[in-house]
């Protein structure tokens, strides 16, 4: 598949690592049936480019590039109180010599605090120009297109970048993702047998598998959601991962029978911590001294765990896990990560 005839912006240089994790899978061989778990491998888009990495780096790449062949002077996005999306897209602007503005959804309510650590701190060091708190429920397109009315109103234009980066030109973040993989797999002789990675705003996921799809890698991608159900969330990536495939005209129809997501580790609510999350979190720390966020990578990790000691994976596997980053949040929930404070699931 050609990328080349979009428009896009390199915050990386380079591929980023595609690691094996010894001690971790050691670990986790340890607290499985038979001891018998899989190799855990990790594809380090935590050390993408932006303050600090993260997958939404791969995504902006192409969203800032539409934005400035667009004439935008601001960038206009939305996500929840620590969200990872806004800080990355705050800083392409600074990169790219644009102002940004956020609408920020109270998913928990009155969970926005304006001094917070974590993503907090940085919107707020990195210069955001202006933020709006909404309730849960808001309608966050509608509130996004206020924003940009407003600044039209003063002479400005602003582009509107989706929750998470999330359609088709962001999706083509993880179509580049798909065929990097593909040449580090043949350039390391590594042969992987599975892919976990996280399942949220469907981006990532939805823009990987179109990537496969296209590019014939025939390994199955095993999605985590962070928010939802499969019920819930398959839709999603299969409504992005076709509008990826007709953006690149593929002239390929998707099953919706491709995508496969579970739904069993981000509970009790999006953002909220849990045990299993903990676990993880602690396990790659003080095994691998890999960082996980709470409420992504956290959550994505326990459920790679879990299925491990479900014997989803088969022995000696070699299991690869996607890093999309986020540790920044991990200040605003030191208590809980470090199991100072009692959690209920």
């Amino acid at each position: 598949m050609d990328l080349s005839r979009f428009p896009r912006r390199r915050y990386t240089q380079g591929p980023t690592p595609l690691e094996f994790l010894p001690h971790f899978t050691k670990a986790l061989r340890a607290t499985c049936p038979d001891g018998s778990g899989p190799n855990v491998w990790i594809k380090r888009d935590d050390m993408l480019g932006l303050t600090p990495g993260g997958n939404k780096t791969r995504k902006l790449e192409f969203l800032a590039a539409d934005a400035l062949a667009h004439g935008a002077d601001t960038l206009i996005t939305c996500g929840a109180p620590q969200s990872n999306h806004c800080r990355a897209t705050l800083s392409a602007a600074i990169k790219e010599g644009m102002k940004c503005r956020f609408v920020i959804e109270e998913r928990v309510p009155n969970s926005y605090k304006v001094d917070a650590s974590g993503n907090n701190f940085l919107f707020r060091l990195l210069g955001v120009e202006a933020i709006t708190v909404v309730p849960a429920g808001t309608n966050m397109l509608e509130a996004m297109q206020k924003v940009a009315s407003d600044l039209a109103a003063v002479g400005r234009k602003g582009y509107i970048v989706p929750g998470g980066g999330s359609n088709a030109i962001g999706g083509l973040g993880y179509v580049a993702c798909a065929q990097e993989l593909q040449q580090q797999f043949f350039e390391q002789g590594v042969q992987i047998d599975k892919i976990v990675v996280g399942s949220g705003s469907s981006g990532t996921h939805g823009g990987l598998l179109a990537g496969f799809l296209g590019n014939h890698i025939n390994i199955p991608l095993i999605g985590i959601g962070v928010s939802r159900d499969p019920v819930d969330q398959n839709p999603l990536v299969h409504k992005e991962a076709q509008a990826v495939a007709d953006l690149l005209g593929l002239n390929m129809t998707i099953s919706p029978e491709a995508v496969l997501s579970f739904g069993d580790w981000w509970r009790p609510k999006y953002s909220v911590p849990n045990q299993a999350m903990v676990e993880a979190v602690q396990m790659l720390a003080r095994t691998e001294a890999i960082l996980l966020d709470p409420v992504y990578t956290g959550k994505i990790m326990a459920g790679l765990i879990g299925l491990a000691r479900q014997a989803y994976f088969g022995k000696d596997e070699n299991v690869l896990f996607i890093h999309t980053g986020g540790a920044t949040s991990l200040h605003a929930y030191e208590a809980e990560v470090l199991g100072l404070k009692d959690l209920t699931v």
